[in-house]
């Protein structure tokens, strides 16, 4: 899926399956990655988001968000936002909120 940025940039984001988390390329350069994994109940927790410090600006997380829910959709599965960036994203996107599957809640600290 090719992602159009800010400045004319094509943002080029894909899934890595093998290391779970969706790649973001500019040309042949990795621009920015975004973790994910997968828990007990099917839902997806999107982890954490970095953009390489070359590529602010360009729309590079945005679109990372965007396949996101897109492959979310596509795969029938519901998301859970850890990220703290797909949290601002979602707010700034409302139409996606029904494929949250419920507010990212950490866990208690054990003892």
């Amino acid at each position: 899926m090719t992602e159009p940025a800010s400045h004319d940039v094509h943002v080029v984001v894909g899934d890595d399956s093998d290391r779970s988390r969706y790649e973001a390329h500019i040309g042949d350069r990795l621009a920015g990655v975004l973790s994910y994994v997968d828990d007990a109940d099917g839902n997806r927790v999107l982890q954490h988001t970095v953009v390489g410090d070359a590529f602010g600006g360009h729309g590079v997380g945005s679109a990372l968000a965007r396949f996101a829910m897109q492959d979310a959709t596509d795969a029938g599965r519901k998301i859970v936002p850890q990220c703290t960036f797909v949290q601002g994203w979602l707010g700034k996107h409302p139409e996606h909120q029904s494929l949250v599957a419920h507010p990212y809640v950490p866990s208690p600290p054990t003892a």
